[in-house]
């Protein structure tokens, strides 16, 4: 990464391309959930447009064609 790239560059020229999103626990619970798919859109918040998305759990994985994921959620976001 350049040193003039801020972080939120490096997500813009990502879009089009596979991202893994970790979430924070959902419902007290200690097991994270982790969402790949391809990055269509997302804003300041870090509110995220994914297509052909997996949801995966420890005990579980959910095909979804579109997800909105809340950035509110977001523990951290990477371009694969």
């Amino acid at each position: 990464m350049s040193q003039s790239q801020r972080p939120l560059d490096v997500l813009d020229s990502a879009k089009g391309d596979k991202v893994l999103v970790k979430l924070k626990p959902i419902g007290g619970k200690d097991e994270s959930t982790t969402v790949s798919g391809t990055l269509k859109a997302f804003d300041l918040h870090l509110n995220m447009w994914l297509e052909d998305a997996t949801v995966e759990s420890e005990d579980s994985q959910t095909q979804y064609g579109k997800l909105l994921i809340r950035g509110d959620n977001v523990t951290f976001v990477s371009p694969t």
